[in-house]
């Protein structure tokens, strides 16, 4: 059983994950969690991190600090997504352990799994083929990352634990078109064709690839799960297990927008893996499984962005 009473820290709060996070813990009766922002905490800044954790001395950590992007970003910025991905990771982990942390849960992402993985990716396909080029140095800093949880538990022994999200998408998430991943620029690019009139919407890549969406709420309710209830050296899978093709969800984002013009795709540009959907048994043995549905999270998070507007 978790101390709900005793400091927990989620790194990179100000995230889609992280301020999902927040909201979940708040909800369930957490009283001490922290939630330090950037300007607060630089998780770059290692001798920062150090004198931070060692002056709050949290009891458990949730990394979902990341830097983290579509195609076009880490295709375009892969020496920023190793570096800062790899600073951010051995800093939250290397002070947890000195400052006595006694839970750590560690986010991967399935897109770190091989390109050609046998589908539904199991988690022990981890390293067992070759990544995704356009995400590599984003993969190898993740995969570094789970590799140090195991090393913690051999050496110290600590139940420290890894876990694989898969497509998340919802309230908080990145709408920049240079930068997002494909569910919120797909309902960006539908909204403001329908308030310009525009006839169509061009959208990247065949529409062919298979991919498997989860609601950001629904992955807190998972890590908060698996916080208290998993133990083991493997990653974990989270996920919903079912999975559609990027043009049928294009489809489902047009209609919940309401634009009525034409679908143009531009098969010049990358598809990315073909498919991506996560064997989510695991997850499921242990008594978890999503909530959310797709339309009604597509839904809810478009009714989000309208009020940012």
């Amino acid at each position: 059983m978790l101390d709900k009473s005793s400091p927990i820290l989620v790194a990179g709060s100000g995230g889609l994950v992280g301020s999902a996070l927040v909201r979940a813990l708040k909800a369930d009766g957490w009283t001490s969690v922290l939630a330090p922002r950037r300007a607060e905490l630089d998780l770059t800044d290692r001798s920062a991190v150090f004198e931070w954790m060692r002056a709050n001395r949290p009891k458990y950590v949730i990394d979902a600090a990341a830097k983290v992007g579509g195609i076009h970003a880490n295709n375009t910025y892969p020496a920023e997504f190793i570096s800062v991905n790899l600073q951010i990771q051995v800093n939250l982990l290397d002070a947890a352990v000195d400052a006595g942390v006694e839970k750590f849960l560690f986010l991967g992402s399935s897109c770190i799994y091989p390109k050609f993985a046998e589908q539904p990716i199991r988690e022990d396909s981890l390293l067992t083929g070759y990544l995704e080029p356009t995400n590599f140095a984003y993969a190898i800093a993740k995969i570094a990352g789970i590799s140090q949880v195991q090393a913690i538990r051999q050496q110290y022994s600590l139940p420290y634990v890894s876990a694989m999200p898969t497509n998340l998408y919802g309230q908080g998430d990145n709408f920049d078109l240079n930068n997002s991943h494909v569910l919120p620029a797909m309902i960006r690019k539908f909204h403001e064709a329908k308030e310009s009139g525009a006839a169509a919407v061009v959208l990247w890549g065949s529409g062919s690839p298979l991919r498997e969406f989860l609601h950001v709420d629904d992955l807190a309710a998972a890590c908060l799960y698996l916080l208290s209830s998993y133990d083991e050296p493997e990653p974990i899978n989270i996920g919903t297990g079912v999975d559609l093709s990027i043009r049928e969800l294009a489809e489902m984002v047009r209609e919940v927008v309401g634009f009525e013009g034409e679908i143009v795709w531009d098969s010049s540009k990358p598809d990315g893996t073909p498919r991506k959907l996560l064997d989510v048994s695991r997850i499921k043995a242990l008594g978890w499984e999503p909530r959310i549905g797709l339309r009604e999270g597509i839904a809810s998070t478009y009714e989000w962005y309208l009020g940012q507007l």
